[in-house]
């Protein structure tokens, strides 16, 4: 049975004007590598309803999952609680317990839980909570849209959260080799070995060092011991090169 697909949608505008770099995709990517699930898509939206609504409408039906960051504060600019509940067509309010949450936090740092904050407890009708054990805020799981917050040591945490409640596969495995020649001069032993292995993925990734030009070849499969035989096989194609 193949693994479970998902999606990612970053959120913000600080994200395409490059004032952020953002680090959750690469976060993800391995988290779900380990987990068993395939993520097979990311997209960069900006702080625009129309278009988280749009992106959410398209990838939503298309993967098992969709995981979103960004965009869920306490500022005017927060908006993807309420961009999820228009492309799902809920209504969204206040939550009762998230506001508990909430309200308990602040009241254990000394802090006021004003209107602004508030706005950190509307939820989507139908949606449950994620758990976020940095600054009790919490993300919500809407269908198959989880929707967490931006800053990476949030958007972990919500996602150690919420990993353990999804059905995974089998987690993707991988063997690196490197190989001191340039891509072009392995091209064909390359085509030879994916051509044994289809159910293997096999990546080059070109370098230079001191000068040269050399490649590191990435197989990647969730049965080890394919990936074993075709890096055996890797090694004999390449073989006088490898390094």
């Amino acid at each position: 049975m193949p693994n479970p697909t998902a999606a990612m949608l970053v959120i913000g505008d600080e994200i395409l004007s490059g004032r952020t770099r953002d680090s959750n995709m690469h976060h993800l990517a391995g988290a779900l590598t380990r987990h068993g699930i395939d993520l097979q898509e990311v997209r960069v939206v900006p702080d625009r309803q129309d278009a988280i609504v749009g992106a959410i409408r398209a990838l939503s039906p298309a993967y098992d999952h969709v995981f979103t960051s960004g965009g869920i504060g306490p500022t005017h600019d927060d908006i993807t609680a309420d961009s999820i509940a228009a492309a799902f067509g809920v209504p969204i309010d206040v939550r009762e317990d998230a506001r508990a949450l909430l309200q308990a936090h602040y009241a254990r740092t000394g802090q006021h839980l004003n209107a602004a904050r508030l706005r950190m407890a509307r939820i989507p009708q139908g949606a449950t909570l994620i758990e976020n054990p940095v600054s009790t805020a919490p993300g919500f799981s809407l269908e198959n849209v989880h929707v967490m917050a931006g800053v990476p040591a949030v958007f972990e945490a919500m996602l150690a959260s919420l990993l353990p409640l999804l059905t995974g596969g089998a987690p993707l495995l991988s063997r690196t080799h490197r190989v001191d020649l340039p891509e072009g001069d392995i091209a064909m032993p390359l085509a030879t070995l994916a051509k044994q292995y289809p159910e293997l993925s096999i990546g080059s990734y070109p370098f230079i060092e001191n000068g040269r030009y050399g490649t590191y070849i990435v197989l990647r499969g969730t049965e080890g011991a394919a990936l074993d035989a075709a890096l055996s096989g890797l090694i004999k194609l390449t073989e006088g090169t490898a390094k």
